[in-house]
């Protein structure tokens, strides 16, 4: 196989722009976002490889996801927005977007990084979506790139959520933002000799029983009860 027949396996930017229903008028910044260093490497015309697109869609990206947070949780205290923004832009998150989005078939690649996986590693991949990101600002400004990324952010937030926050957390949460206030936790029950203590801790939700939980000490017991009551809320 060899560089040129791998060009034509690329999902064109015109087909992209059509696919994904992007609002992009100059299609050369889309298919610019699309081509990586190795490509511009091996084929004399292409111009411009993406990486300064990529910086580009770096910061937007941060400001967008900030401004999201910042309205989708109005009563979350800054260092979890910060987590929260920090989880949403990381490789990792970025690459998922490119995958449910299927940018890797529009990816240009050289013909040595194709060989080697290039379109299934997370960096390569988060690249290309600030890439595009970076791209689509260029092209149609910032209201399109929150159109474009927001309902990303929307399918990406449980698991963001989950993954930043423990049980207690979710639930002090969802409690403040229906004005509920903290949930309240009691311990009922220690059983056990002093060397294995197991304690039993029941959460209150607006002064009624939501959850129960037990553990080898109050922390583990709260966090149990706490995780028992988003069960019972149907949280998450």
């Amino acid at each position: 196989m060899t560089a040129n027949s791998n060009a034509r396996n690329f999902e064109s930017a015109s087909s992209l722009n059509r696919r994904l229903g992007l609002p992009f008028s100059n299609l050369s910044l889309l298919e610019r976002a699309l081509t990586h260093r190795s490509y511009v490497n091996e084929h004399q015309d292409a111009a411009e490889d993406n990486e300064r697109l990529e910086f580009l869609g770096d910061a937007a990206l941060d400001f967008v996801a900030g401004a999201w947070a910042y309205r989708r949780f109005p009563d979350m205290p800054e260092g979890n927005l910060t987590k929260i923004r920090s989880a949403l832009v990381c490789n990792d998150q970025l690459a998922k977007f490119a995958r449910t989005l299927n940018l890797e078939r529009a990816l240009r690649l050289g013909r040595g990084e194709f060989l080697s996986g290039g379109k299934s590693r997370n960096g390569l991949l988060s690249s290309l979506f600030e890439a595009v990101i970076g791209a689509l600002y260029l092209d149609s400004g910032l209201n399109a790139v929150e159109m474009f990324v927001i309902p990303l952010l929307e399918e990406a937030r449980t698991s963001v959520l989950t993954k930043i926050h423990d049980p207690k957390s979710q639930l002090q949460e969802w409690t403040q933002a229906r004005k509920l206030g903290a949930p309240r936790y009691r311990t009922i029950l220690t059983s056990g000799p002093d060397h294995a203590k197991e304690f039993e801790v029941e959460t209150y939700v607006n002064e009624r029983v939501a959850g129960r939980g037990r553990g080898t000490n109050t922390h583990a017991a709260q966090r149990a009860a706490a995780a028992d009551a988003l069960k019972n809320l149907g949280i998450g």
